[in-house]
């Protein structure tokens, strides 16, 4: 970002970077503390996967909105952070603009739900929108607009001249995104009470959001890890009809057993059916008769070598499997890393943050 602003020959502005988020070098530090690590899915321990040989790439904190708006306070126009809320990033200008205090649970709340709003952009002006139907333009859909108050209250809206629709109903299926405990919402902030949430249609593409009311946080931070967990390979073929979803089943028939034969197995191999059973299998009826089937499979393990193997097993399904197969332009599959998410909990007083700003 420096270097950028000096190409352009931008002078006078103030970039605040804030770091103290990354932890990857001080995870021993907290073994030797005695400091869980446990996984919030699974409850096993990221150390014990140290010591079976699993390669830990990353791991952050979730760090508060307090040193973005230190940062804001030091006169910075551009932040650089590392692993912060999306919520935070919506709460720290109003925390600035506003002055809000750190203890005023119930407006901290109401930042946290205008960033949960507009933390997916248009996904809460019509996109991924139940009723598309009734979204105007999409080609050309408006990202969203907070305009917020000094006491909590605020309103999404769009530009003018933009598609896409914001309504009660476009709001209320934003907030549902990635939702837990609509009671508590936890950040770093605060805990957002979401059953408070009161919406409003104010005009067009206009909804008024408030009523919002919250609680203090927890002691800790969420942590975000993440450790080598093997390969992936996965590869599609299209099967074309009459008869294309017995034609697909074949063929992967087929590329299982002659993976088998040269005693290549998995323990989790995925085989689907695209455009039968894919999203609704076991909902929906099949037809008898389907124009094509996009045959999808994919494999996952420690040993990259049999990965690898197994992506040299689809092209020859074209010749050597049964008739009306194509689609094969991707070319062979290669394998790829398998970074796996590991959600942990760390006490905040082990987390020290630093902000600096300087002026280009």
């Amino acid at each position: 970002v420096f270097a950028v602003a000096k190409k352009l020959g931008i002078k006078g502005l103030k970039i605040g970077v804030v770091s103290g988020d990354n932890i990857l070098g001080r995870i021993r530090e907290f073994e030797s503390q005695n400091i869980a690590m446990k996984s919030m899915d699974t409850g096993e321990s990221l150390y014990d996967l140290m010591k079976q040989g699993n390669e830990i790439m990353s791991a952050n904190a979730y760090i508060s909105s307090k040193p973005l708006v230190e940062a804001l306070e030091k006169g910075a126009q551009v932040i650089i952070a590392g692993r912060t809320t999306d919520t935070g990033l919506a709460m720290a200008p109003m925390v600035y603009e506003f002055g809000w205090s750190w203890n005023d649970w119930n407006k901290l709340a109401a930042g946290t739900v205008a960033g949960h709003i507009i933390e997916c952009g248009a996904q809460c002006t019509g996109g991924n929108f139940t009723r598309w139907r009734d979204v105007p333009d999409m080609w050309n859909i408006g990202y969203p607009v907070v305009e917020a108050h000094p006491d909590g209250t605020f309103f999404i809206t769009k530009h003018d001249g933009t598609g896409g629709l914001v309504s009660v109903d476009t709001i209320s299926e934003q907030l549902l995104y990635e939702m837990g405990d609509p009671h508590a919402y936890i950040t770093p902030d605060v805990i957002a009470d979401f059953t408070s949430i009161r919406l409003e249609q104010n005009g067009k593409d206009r909804v008024k959001v408030f009523g919002i009311q919250g609680k203090p946080p927890t002691e800790f931070f969420k942590v975000s890890a993440s450790y080598l967990k093997g390969y992936k390979a996965s590869g599609q073929l299209t099967i074309s009809g009459p008869d294309a979803l017995d034609k697909a089943k074949l063929a992967a028939e087929v590329l299982w057993k002659r993976l088998e034969r040269a005693g290549i197995t998995f323990d989790d191999p995925s085989t689907e059916f695209l455009g039968v059973n894919s999203c609704h299998d076991g909902i929906v009826t099949i037809p008898q008769q389907v124009n094509e089937v996009v045959l999808r499979i994919g494999v996952k393990d420690k040993d990259k070598n049999k990965v690898d193997r197994f992506g040299k097993e689809i092209a020859p399904l074209v010749t050597s499997g049964p008739p009306g197969v194509t689609g094969f332009a991707g070319g062979r599959p290669k394998p790829q890393e398998i970074v796996a998410f590991f959600p942990a909990l760390i006490p905040k007083h082990l987390i020290k943050t630093e902000v600096t700003v300087e002026e280009v």
